[in-house]
Formats: C-alpha cells, sequence, structure tokens
C-alpha cells in the first residue's frame, strides 16, 4: 500500500531533520528501536498508539504523519471517497490485522482531531489486546456491532450507538458476533 512507506519515510525524514537518532526517538516514544527501523524501513505501519507516542516525542500532531498536503480551509470528503486506508499494526503482526482506518481529513493542514471511517473485520482471536494512549476517542456504530473493552467494563454496541472515551484507559474494539462492523471514529490528541 502506498501509505505504508509514505508514513514511514514522513517519520524518517522528521526524525533526520530533527537530528534525533532512532535509538534516541525509541527512547523518547517508549518503544523499541527495531520498531523505529521497521517503521522506516519497511513500509511497517505502527499501531495508533505507537504512532501517537512518535508524534508526542516530536511535540507534533499525528496527523503530522497521514498528512498528503498542506490545505487550508475545510476538507471536503464525498461518500465512497474517502482517503486510502491504513490498517495499523502493532509489535504483534496479526493483532491488528481486522482493522482499515480510511481517513476523512487527511487533506486538512493544522488539525486536531483525526477522524476515520473504521472497517472491523471479524477474527477468530479471543485474547484481545488492550492498548492506551493520550487523548480522546468518539466512536459512532454505523453498521454491525462491536464490543469494547474499556478498563475492566465490556460495552455491546450496535448499528447507531456511540461512545466518547478517555484513551488512557486501555481498551480494544471488535467485531462482535463474528460480523463485519463499520465506526465512525474520532480520535483527539493534545500536542
Amino acid at each position: 500500500m502506498r501509505n505504508r512507506k509514505t508514513v514511514g519515510k514522513k517519520i524518517k525524514d522528521f526524525r533526520e531533520f530533527r537530528q534525533i537518532s532512532r535509538e534516541d526517538l525509541a527512547l523518547r516514544a517508549n518503544l523499541d528501536p527495531a520498531q523505529i527501523e521497521m517503521i522506516e524501513e519497511k513500509g511497517s505501519l505502527p499501531s495508533l498508539g505507537h504512532l501517537i507516542r512518535i508524534a508526542r516525542a516530536f511535540d507534533v500532531r499525528i496527523g503530522t504523519f497521514l498528512d498528503d498536503q498542506e490545505k487550508i480551509g475545510p476538507a471536503v470528503v464525498r461518500k465512497g471517497k474517502e482517503q486510502a486506508g491504513f490498517s495499523f499494526s502493532t509489535k504483534d503482526a496479526k493483532a491488528r490485522e481486522h482493522l482499515n482506518f480510511f481517513s476523512l481529513a487527511q487533506d486538512k493542514a493544522g488539525r486536531h482531531m483525526e477522524p476515520f471511517i473504521v472497517e472491523i473485520e471479524p477474527t477468530n482471536e479471543s485474547d484481545y489486546k488492550l492498548s492506551s494512549h493520550e487523548g480522546e476517542e468518539f466512536i459512532f456504530v454505523m453498521q454491525g456491532k462491536v464490543e469494547i473493552n474499556y478498563g475492566k467494563e465490556v460495552y455491546f454496541m450496535e448499528e447507531g450507538d456511540s461512545i466518547y472515551l478517555d484513551s488512557v484507559v486501555a481498551h480494544n474494539i471488535h467485531a462482535a458476533n463474528q460480523q463485519q462492523a463499520k465506526l465512525l471514529a474520532v480520535v483527539y490528541t493534545p500536542i
């Protein structure tokens, strides 16, 4: 996918411009230097949480690494014309293969929120990995049913339901009942 190399290249270019070693970035972002190398050199996409940590280490918003162009004013996305998808991954390569993110504001410069359409494929996994990151998330279920593990709580959500949560609490979102689901997710991370 074209975006895989773009995100890694932007991170590498930004790191080199700031004259920060890969090891120093890994230390600042609390990641393994091998993960940074995989992202920059092999096109491996970080998890959303890891991307947020990298952005925080640079003191920039996550959109810095997702933007295609700098556009002043509103970003309009017509139905069916969402930007090319991102499949965020984690250290465990198979843990998030079932989440595909489609940016709704990739062309908007200076944004503080990241709106996505998220397609969730059913998975046979039952041991869901929880993750956390700074910020907040708003999730609206557009199609299907999802299960949200949030701290020690479990929320079953269906079409039309929404949840607003603090992302610092460990959480996981996955399809319920082995059926595909689609969400509108808006992620906010402070700089």
